[in-house]
């Protein structure tokens, strides 16, 4: 990996937490109970399974009873949801990472343990959302091991609204990868520790792997190394070079 532990401890810094959006109306208790028995109700007679695709495949809250490689056709990973909070600021804004519409994202899939399943969906709400409009964006999504298909719960996929950033150039994502950081942590970070723990997994994403290399370039420009090149120098160079390929 080009994104190292070194780099991204460049990244950090200390920052407050700048609260709750207070245009948004966060979730009660009930609120949380709700969505749970809700979600509960679409599929109430098969095993709970989760899809993991970024932070919760590394620092994942729950006592899973088995895990499994899996797929979820037509969906890919994004940092596409601007986040104010959190790995973000308001002088910084940062990237959340979500499923779009579209190609394939390897992952982990947990199966939870029989029992309490609603107040097991209602600690995976807990951890994901805080917000009322947030909740449509915890789905159930098909994934397969190659030789099983079930459903599986899956957060934030297909979000959609005024924070979504989609179709973002890996340039651009690294931009804000390499400088964002919020109270728990950077981009930079963010990136990293997923990375690492998929090439652990044997899982490497094309584009998350391509995004670390430019990340880690973009924080040894922002380091004061002015003769390595930009990201967009990089992409533009790996399209030639991708082209010459195709030719040959």
């Amino acid at each position: 990996m080009s994104l190292t532990a070194d780099l991204v401890f460049s990244c950090a810094r200390l920052e407050s937490d700048p609260g709750p959006d207070p245009s948004k109306r966060p979730l009660t208790s009930s609120d949380y109970r709700k969505a749970a028995i809700e979600l509960d109700t679409e599929f109430p007679s098969e095993a709970l399974w989760v899809f993991a695709y970024g932070s919760l495949i590394w620092k994942n809250s729950f006592a899973a009873t088995e895990s499994r490689r899996a797929t979820a056709f037509g969906w890919h990973r994004s940092f596409c949801m601007t986040r104010t909070r959190w790995r973000g600021s308001p002088a910084q804004p940062g990237l959340m990472m979500a499923l779009e519409r579209g190609g394939r994202c390897d992952g982990v899939a947990y199966r939870m343990p029989e029992g309490s399943r609603i107040e097991q969906i209602e600690n995976l709400l807990r951890r994901e959302i805080e917000y009322e409009d947030a909740v449509p964006f915890m789905r159930w999504i098909h994934v397969t091991d190659g030789v099983d298909r079930w459903r599986a719960l899956g957060s934030w996929v297909g979000p959609v609204g005024s924070e979504v950033q989609a179709k973002l150039s890996l340039a651009a994502v690294s931009k804000i990868l390499a400088r964002a950081c919020g109270h728990v942590g950077s981009g930079a970070d963010y990136l990293f520790q997923t990375v690492r723990h998929l090439e652990m997994l044997g899982i490497r994403d094309r584009n998350l792997w391509d995004l670390q290399r430019l990340v880690a370039q973009e924080i040894r420009m922002s380091n004061g190394d002015p003769h390595l090149p930009s990201s967009e120098a990089i992409q533009a160079a790996d399209l030639c070079n991708f082209a010459d390929a195709l030719e040959s």
